[in-house]
């Protein structure tokens, strides 16, 4: 009996060649292990696709989360960009993870259960976000190292518990515990200058287990009492709800761009984008593609679905880069 693959198992195996941790390419084998039929002609290759996965966690297990000053945990980055996720007790910080990743970090209903930072995917359309789960942090607690990870990420999410009468005084620990470390939470379009105390990092808060405050009272004294800083996201993991918004605000909050590369008469590679720092140029795009191609870059082609400027017209390395723009190096 024949496997016959379908083309999506196809399509997601391309995401291998330019898989470059650990931790995305276990992501793509689960991927490819849901996907195949589950039948006796595709046995052999269901084993091979989980020693794969086996053989890369045990990896992952010895490198992916390095002791550090003591006990300070540093995460290996992986994808677009790498955001913290902090919370007090039983806020559900691991069942929000569990519902923007589709991964399984562990789930209790009571405090503590997160015991070290733990690394997730997010997919957010074609590009993939981590997400670090950690310790929860109370008034007299804040895991060592936990800050360091904070101060080296591209952004924060805080996650409270909206039922919860303490909900206010819990965001209070939170922003205390990371004030004593330097760390100042600001809104996601904050500015944010050179990595130096205090460390200003950009921020959402989720207000989680909406569907508990379904009035809305509760989210509404919080906004109130901290209106001048991070936003508030109304958000439950337990109600069906869809998460592709605050995926979206997570993606905005890092103020980054994706870029497509295409060859001289091919179409333009959709499924990988180059992901740029927003105000990134055509030369910054050409140093991406390969650290040589900054400095034999001799003009670009540049496509820009919301511009009919911009249909294939010729720009030079200064030319500045928007989100979904399709370049075409000539070197």
């Amino acid at each position: 009996m024949a496997t016959n693959l379908p083309p999506q198992y196809f399509e997601a195996e391309k995401k291998l060649k330019t898989a470059k941790s650990a931790q995305e390419k276990i992501e793509i084998y689960e991927e490819l292990m849901s996907i195949i039929p589950k039948h006796k002609a595709s046995e052999k290759l269901q084993a091979q696709l989980k020693t794969k996965i086996s053989q890369l966690k045990s990896s992952l297990d010895k490198k992916s989360v390095t002791a550090r000053h003591g006990s300070s945990y540093i995460i290996e980055r992986s994808g677009a960009g790498q955001v913290v996720v902090v919370g007090p007790p039983n806020s559900g910080k691991s069942a929000l993870i569990r519902s923007l990743t589709g991964a399984s970090p562990e789930v209790g209903d009571y405090p503590f259960t997160t015991k070290i930072p733990a690394p997730f995917m997010m997919k957010f359309e074609n590009i993939r976000i981590q997400l670090i789960d950690t310790p929860p942090v109370s008034a007299d607690f804040l895991e060592t190292g936990l800050a360091e990870a904070v101060k080296i990420s591209d952004g924060l999410v805080v996650v409270l518990d909206a039922a919860s009468p303490d909900a206010a005084s819990d965001l209070e620990n939170v922003t205390l515990k990371l004030g004593e470390k330097k760390i100042e939470l600001i809104p996601a379009d904050g500015e944010v200058p050179a990595l130096v105390p205090p460390f200003r990092k950009r921020t959402l808060i989720v207000a989680h287990k909406s569907d508990l405050d379904p009035g809305g009272e509760r989210l509404a004294e919080l906004r109130t009492l901290f209106q001048s800083g991070p936003e508030f996201i109304p958000f439950s993991s337990a109600g069906g709800e869809s998460a592709d918004p605050l995926k979206r605000r997570i993606f905005l909050m890092l103020d980054i761009i994706r870029v497509y590369s295409k060859a001289p008469g091919k179409k333009a590679d959709r499924d990988e984008p180059f992901t740029l720092k927003r105000g990134s140029t055509v030369q910054d795009m050409a140093r991406a593609v390969h650290k040589d191609f900054s400095q034999s870059l001799k003009y670009a082609r540049l496509w820009r679905e919301s511009s009919a400027a911009y249909q294939g017209s010729m720009v030079n390395r200064d030319q500045v880069l928007d989100d979904q723009d399709t370049v075409e190096l000539h070197l």
